[in-house]
């Protein structure tokens, strides 16, 4: 009898630790073979003339690959990385190496929904199994105490049953070892310029590092743990992280409760409201499908610029308003790719109050300069400042100069 060779197809998991597709591959086979793709469709400039991935993500990105492949490595194993669709890429691999399963994580959105089902069908016809895993949230989505079509869309019912009525699962150890066939086609992490970086774009980073990885992730998790911690962020000092998959939600929440954080019980609820948030978010996306995506949300009654080319969309986007608090904030954004939630609201409640009701296009320009973008909590978030999201209480867009004024008050 042959032995049963697994692929494992990483995704928004760029992690060894609490990843449930590794170590059911590892407990189901013999051997594993761990793929990586740059999919074109993320590289690509959109109906908004915004990149679905700008360069800081993108360089990122490329960190958080290259240390995961490295990692697999030192474990006499390796991540193959290929630029180009997975449902070409991953057949033919499957037939090379002649794999029995595919395994991969689950993911809810739209785009990302669409090229699971392409894999799976291009699979299928191989008569390989795509294997679904579902490892992206705080709580199990078979630990909820309800069915996805009853969640509650208000968010604080929503965390008051979830954490009454169900618990965090511990997180999964990660793998001393993974057996790979030993020959392995040698692959290389790709270049930004192979991606379709310019050489602007490109010379504009200055050889800047952005962490990525999962050692970098545990450390910074380490950091913004300890109870004397200073730095202004909270959870988006390790956001991008979760958003990669270098850090697992379960993972940052059992270190939150074996830590000394709950010595400052006001940064420790911050920290585990945004993961609930997040949750939240990642389930009413599976409630309504692309209901973040809708400009009306569960709205009948709202109507909403067709707009997408004005000089005063130019100037927010480049933070030339003349507003000072605000191309401030713009200039942080597109500098570091990170911004703390209150700035966030800051730019996303001027926008819609001063510029344009069509938040879909703010939503999109965020979704090409944070390092922290997943769809469901970026376009979440901004349907909720729009008026428009599926929590009631959450849908307000709060006067931007008092949002100003608070922030100030936080700098003094």
């Amino acid at each position: 009898m042959g032995k049963k060779v697994v692929l494992v197809w990483f995704r928004n998991d760029l992690r060894l630790h609490d990843n449930e597709v590794l170590v059911e591959a590892i407990n189901k086979s013999d051997l594993i073979i761990p793929v990586y793709c740059f999919d074109p469709r993320y590289f690509k400039t959109n109906k908004f003339a915004q990149k679905n991935t700008g360069i800081l993500r993108a360089s990122f990105l490329l960190e958080s690959v290259s240390h995961l492949k490295e990692k697999l490595q030192g474990m006499q194993s390796d991540l193959m990385t290929f630029i180009g669709y997975p449902e070409e890429i991953l057949p033919q691999l499957c037939a090379k190496y002649e794999v029995d399963e595919v395994y991969h994580h689950r993911e809810v959105a739209y785009r990302e929904t669409m090229v699971s089902e392409l894999v799976e069908a291009a699979l299928w016809d191989n008569k390989i199994n795509l294997k679904h895993f579902i490892g992206h949230t705080l709580y199990h989505k078979e630990d909820l105490p309800f069915p996805i079509k009853d969640i509650p869309n208000k968010f604080n019912i929503f965390r008051k049953k979830i954490e009454r009525e169900s618990m965090v699962r511990k997180p999964l150890a990660a793998p001393s070892s993974i057996a790979s066939p030993q020959h392995l086609e040698a692959t290389e992490i790709p270049s930004l310029a192979s991606l379709g970086f310019s050489e602007d774009e490109i010379q504009s980073l200055q050889g800047r590092s952005f962490d990525g990885g999962e050692e970098k992730a545990i450390e910074k998790l380490t950091n913004l743990l300890d109870p004397n911690f200073t730095d202004c962020r909270n959870f988006t000092y390790i956001s991008h992280y979760i958003a990669v998959g270098a850090l697992s939600p379960m993972f940052v929440y059992d270190e939150m409760t074996r830590s000394s954080l709950s010595q400052n019980k006001k940064r420790y609820e911050r920290l585990l409201t945004a993961l609930l948030w997040r949750d939240y978010f990642r389930f009413m996306l599976k409630k309504y499908p692309n209901i973040f995506f809708k400009p009306n949300g569960l709205q009948e009654d709202k109507h909403f610029s067709e707009e997408l080319d004005s000089e005063a969309i130019r100037k927010w986007m480049s933070g030339t308003t003349g507003e000072e608090v605000i191309d401030e904030t713009m200039a942080q954004l597109l500098r570091n790719g990170n911004l703390t939630y209150l700035n966030r609201r800051l730019l996303a409640s001027y926008y819609i109050q001063e510029i344009s009701s069509n938040w879909l296009l703010g939503a999109s320009f965020f979704e090409e300069h944070l390092l922290d973008y997943n769809p469901a909590s970026n376009y979440g978030y901004w349907s909720h400042v729009a008026g428009v999201g599926t929590s009631d209480k959450e849908n307000v867009s709060s006067n931007w100069q008092e949002l100003a004024k608070k922030l100030e008050t936080q700098k003094a």
